[in-house]
């Protein structure tokens, strides 16, 4: 171990593993749960199975009673849906659809995060594909390319739109920094960490590779909804459009 003038220059090393020890220790109880469930060929099947129908269930809402919606946000959805199955589904019909009685925080919230969540979520199913399923990188290097990716995608689906409506390139990733970072960074955190706590040893043809990784993804959207709830409120975000705005216009509009 390395000494320089007098300081162990090995501590933060050791305070780091011991961290990520106590952490493992902390939520073993629910990995000793989940990690058997998640495994098992069946509960896989049958989730694949309930995501296709979710998906055929938006679609068919989509083009029957809401194909006003504008194209990025039906992407949203379609992908917040492929993510998280029926729990997608359902933010969907909360807050996403045009026949929602009243807009509020909450569902400007459910908007923002999903936006937020289609983008970040790509990034980190193709980071943590590329680190750990095809180069089988050391934790801390899967850790640091998901979240790259993460960010890179999440930034590209805000700055993108911003862009098409006239915003200059640096305006729109300033603006882009300031109010995606927060939620980012949370919904980051929590997936990530959760995907590597279930699965970090897996690869790509272990089924445990992937359920961990669509479970992992629904927790980063839920503990990055209040940030966004919080963010639209206060301003820092103005949140995703009224879709009921938009009911005026629909083809079934009386």
């Amino acid at each position: 171990m390395l000494e320089t003038n007098g300081l162990d220059v090995g501590l933060p090393m050791q305070s780091s593993e011991g961290l990520i020890t106590t952490i493992e220790r902390f939520f073993e109880p629910a990995r000793e749960v989940l990690v058997p469930f998640l495994s098992d060929p069946l509960v896989a099947g049958v989730w694949g199975l309930i995501v296709l129908v979710s998906v055929g269930v938006l679609w068919w809402d989509l083009r029957t009673n809401n194909q006003v919606l504008g194209s990025m946000m039906k992407g949203v959805w379609t992908l917040c849906v492929f993510y998280s199955g029926p729990f997608g589904l359902a933010i969907y019909w909360y807050s996403g659809r045009t026949q929602i009685p009243n807009d509020s925080v909450w569902r400007r919230g459910f908007r923002s995060t999903s936006h937020c969540y289609s983008g970040c979520g790509a990034g980190e199913v193709v980071g943590i594909t590329l680190a750990q399923g095809i180069l089988a990188l050391t934790v801390g290097w899967v850790a640091a390319v998901t979240f790259g990716f993460a960010y890179l995608f999440g930034y590209a689906l805000t700055i993108g739109p911003l862009m098409q409506d006239g915003v200059g390139f640096k305006e729109a990733t300033w603006d882009a920094l300031l109010s995606e970072t927060p939620s980012i960074t949370v919904m980051e955190v929590f997936a990530i960490g959760t995907e590597l706590l279930l699965a970090s040893q897996t690869h790509m043809g272990e089924i445990l590779f992937w359920t961990a990784l669509a479970f992992s993804l629904s927790i980063g959207f839920l503990v990055a909804w209040p940030v966004n709830v919080l963010l639209v409120k206060y301003g820092v975000k103005e949140g995703m459009s009224n879709p009921a705005e938009m009911r005026d216009n629909t083809p079934n509009a009386a």
